[in-house]
């Protein structure tokens, strides 16, 4: 394996009873990069987090984070990570201060210096104000950053992020997504694991889309979108006006077969250099007749690029399955 990468795994397998929670995972992360592993529940994110935390044995395959075998070097590995999984792992008889305090100690830092590290961590994650209270006062975001600030105590040069935006409210998303930003910056590896495509498209360097515990497809968030073909022109087609007539306008022109949406009264298809051909488009219409409430241009996420790789949405794929421990 390669030392330029600071997790690299190689045919990952993992079994539990029936269930073939991971089928020949690989992996390779750059030092001071994010990953972000992409997929609905049940796809095998957080059972690949697990082998490559030294939480879980592979029942195939190998796997090295920061350059040590998960098998066979597994106190090793522990000493370079930091977790944050799906669930805050916090003592809530203490406050927040004391809980960041103690996981310091923990990692043998002195009580000055776990005192220290506290205050910067408190104050990083918007958190100072609530320090000294108990963490079961505390809402559900702001247990989730003091679980992420706790995984951070001792540096870590490589972290685990388990979906760490689960449940969280939009401006605890935002500070949650700074201090991923800010700790690339510094030259930490992060592996992120997430069902929100806006959140792998925001954070992600390079994203791996997993599906039933294999890799679909890997590239840039840009990458992944150009397999859905491009723009897309929108017309949102007014009361009054025939949407067959718009839907067969767009369809002379577009790259693609239009998608209708009756109730919404849209007609949506792939055009190349869409913006480009917006005014033929608007003549075109005109000719016809067709008048319209709205005309836009929509680039492709990376919800389309799930739908194009695996033939459903990812929210239908969550619903239809379920995360193996």
């Amino acid at each position: 394996m390669s030392e330029t990468y600071a997790i690299e795994a190689e045919g990952l397998v993992k079994v539990f009873g029936r269930t073939r929670a991971l089928d020949g995972i690989d992996l390779q992360v750059k030092a001071g990069t994010i990953l972000g592993m992409l997929g609905p529940n049940g796809a095998g994110k957080t059972t690949t987090v697990r082998v490559l935390t030294t939480l879980l044995r592979p029942d195939l395959g190998t796997a090295r984070v920061a350059g040590y075998d998960v098998r066979t070097e597994a106190a090793q590995v522990r000493r370079e990570i930091g977790l944050t999984g799906q669930y805050a792992a916090l003592d809530e008889s203490l406050t927040g201060r004391a809980n960041l305090i103690m996981v310091g100690q923990l990692c043998r830092l002195s009580k000055k210096q776990a005192r220290q590290r506290a205050a910067e961590l408190l104050d990083e994650f918007d958190l100072a104000d609530a320090g000294d209270r108990g963490v079961k006062t505390y809402s559900g975001g702001m247990r989730r950053r003091l679980d992420l600030a706790a995984s951070l105590v001792a540096r870590p040069s490589i972290l685990f992020l388990d979906e760490p935006t689960t449940g969280l409210d939009p401006r605890s998303r935002v500070v949650t997504w700074d201090a991923v930003r800010a700790l690339t910056a510094t030259g930490t590896t992060v592996l992120l694991t997430t069902q929100h495509l806006d959140e792998a498209d925001q954070l992600a360097d390079l994203i791996t889309v997993v599906d039933r515990g294999r890799v679909i497809a890997e590239g840039t968030s840009a990458e992944l979108k150009a397999k859905v073909g491009g723009e897309r022109v929108l017309l949102t087609v007014a009361a009054e006006s025939d949407l067959a007539a718009a839907r067969n306008v767009l369809g002379r022109i577009a790259d693609g077969l239009p998608h209708v949406d009756p109730a919404a009264r849209t007609v949506e298809a792939p055009v190349v250099g869409g913006a480009r051909r917006m005014p033929e488009i608007v003549r075109e219409l005109d000719a016809a007749g067709v008048l319209l409430d709205d005309l836009g241009i929509r680039r492709p996420s990376l919800d389309d690029v799930f739908l194009t790789l695996t033939g459903r949405a990812a929210d239908d794929a969550a619903e239809n399955q379920k995360e193996v421990a």
